[in-house]
């Protein structure tokens, strides 16, 4: 077999890319499968971050496979933990041959004459191959790996001290015994005030606005209970459903009745913090889940902040000095070292320039199908997680998805399978994320949208996923299935001019 055509692409070797490969090596084990990794080597996110503290915000018995149980008794983990258990993963279901490093995607062109995708990648030494699918399978997660959100603050020349990116973290960077401010109040900074506080001298954290945050047990007491009396296997997926049910009972008692929700969030904080904390810091002004809670296992931020190794300031930066950040308050914060935790830049597909029979494709433009495929884009399925719940709980799904529809098409002596809109114009279109969060505005032009039904419209709500990419219908009318067929020019062909008969 000429190892540059395969049946299946994944991009990605991350917790998506792997999953996706096991998922078909379990449901369409006849189909040639190959891992293309634009870095040296698999992990994603959980390899790409280096910076201090760096930890799953979703506990792992619903960010862990549902193929594979999540065996550690940290519930909370950190990546070195996440990187064994995905390297267990691949070595388990003989992965490792399947993936090409150092392997970017730079280019995607579908062909309906050969119902191929030719696939162009970039190698660390600067040359180029081409690697040509039936099926693209994009698990290249949400974010640009080369850059993050880098807002231009003022004055940043004159800072003597050091700034740091967490997705580009030093690891040599030395902060014992120095003042450390880390701009910014989601995810990444709760994960780095408490870790940094341990060397520092002081770490604070500047926020412009608060994020609600909160703390659960960095073990799971009832997984640990559940592991002495069940084989490990139905333990995991009993611990799993406690989780996915709670969370979704959490969630909708948040949209449904946030008022109720707030006050408990923000006495469950007065709890942890004690009489006396000043609350501006942790009152958001917008509703429980339209931007995502932060997780901190065994109060350890609070712990942090109680202990005075580090504190939370509100304000806004006027400009950076040679010593620190001038607020807008007329405060300075005097500072060695600025981590600037402002975000990621989000990206569909990649970097990659795709396109169909010779078309653009631009997502901005494209509506969203089942969470998993695009208007008008054949056999093209793309892993996106939930931004309520754990990533791969949709991420195990949409694999599950592509593994039916190939198999389908299989069945039914068909090559190609394209989402199509109704003709009629009767699907409106809404952003597909109805998140506040900085890092989903500053992109919500440039992603895709969702359509006002399903199958267009996506459910953020596990067990209805399960019901929609699981058991219902593939041929459901809205996805239409063709075959390779040469594509035929609407020019004529020229009539050759006769020729003169020998005499």
């Amino acid at each position: 077999m000429d190892e540059n055509i395969v049946d299946v692409l994944i991009v990605g070797a991350g917790l998506s890319g792997i999953g996706a490969a096991v998922h078909l090596s379990k449901r369409c084990p006849t189909k040639s499968v190959a891992i293309v990794e634009a870095r040296a080597g698999l992990g994603g996110t959980w390899d790409l971050f280096k910076y201090p503290g760096i930890r799953s915000d979703s506990d792992m018995y619903t960010l862990g496979y549902n193929f594979k149980p999540w065996t550690a008794r940290k519930a909370i983990a950190d990546a070195p933990s996440i990187m064994r258990y995905l390297n267990e993963t691949v070595d388990e279901y003989g992965l490792r041959g399947k993936i090409r490093f150092n392997s970017k995607v730079v280019d995607a062109s579908w062909s309906s004459a050969e119902a191929l995708w030719t696939v162009t990648l970039e190698h660390i030494d600067g040359s180029a191959s081409v690697i040509r699918c039936n099926f693209l399978h994009m698990c290249s997660g949400y974010y640009s790996y080369q850059e993050g959100h880098n807002p231009d603050f003022p004055g940043k020349s004159d800072f003597a001290g050091q700034i740091v990116h967490p997705q580009f973290w030093p690891e040599s960077l030395d902060y014992a015994g120095k003042k450390v401010v880390v701009i910014g109040s989601g995810a990444t900074a709760v994960t780095l005030v408490p870790s940094m506080a341990k060397k520092a001298a002081h770490v604070t954290m500047l926020q412009r606005s608060p994020t609600y945050i909160v703390s659960l047990p960095g073990e799971d007491k009832w997984a640990l209970r559940f592991r002495k009396i069940l084989p490990s296997k139905a333990a995991y997926m009993l611990t799993r459903w406690k989780n996915v049910l709670w969370g979704l009972f959490t969630f909708n008692l948040a949209r449904t009745k946030p008022g109720v929700f707030k006050k408990r969030l923000l006495d469950m904080v007065r709890e942890e913090m004690g009489e006396g904390v000043d609350m501006t810091h942790f009152t958001p002004s917008y509703n429980p889940w339209d931007q995502r809670l932060c997780l901190v296992p065994d109060s350890d931020l609070f712990a942090s902040i109680k202990s005075g190794e580090a504190s939370i300031v509100t304000d806004h930066i006027e400009k950076f000095t040679k010593d620190g950040i001038l607020l807008k308050s007329g405060k300075l914060l005097e500072a060695d070292i600025i981590v600037t935790a402002t975000g990621l830049k989000m990206l569909t597909g990649g970097s990659a320039a795709i396109s169909v029979d010779g078309e653009p494709v631009v997502f901005g433009e494209k509506i969203n199908y089942k969470g998993v495929m695009f208007s008008g884009v054949p056999n093209f399925g793309m892993t996106m997680g939930y931004t309520n719940a754990s990533w791969t709980l949709k991420a195990d799904l949409t694999s599950e998805y592509v593994c039916r529809l190939i198999n389908f098409m299989d069945r039914n002596g068909t090559s190609i399978a394209t989402p199509t809109l109704p003709s009629d114009g009767s699907i409106g279109t809404e952003p597909m994320l109805d998140f506040t969060s900085g890092y989903v505005q500053r992109a919500i032009k440039d992603l895709p949208k969702q359509g006002t039904r399903k199958p267009w419209r996506l459910n953020q709500n596990f067990p209805k996923d399960i019901i929609n990419l699981r058991y219902k219908k593939v041929d459901d009318g809205e996805m239409v299935f063709s075959k390779a067929a040469p594509v035929i020019s609407d020019d004529p062909q020229p009539v050759p001019d006769k020729q003169p008969v020998a005499a």
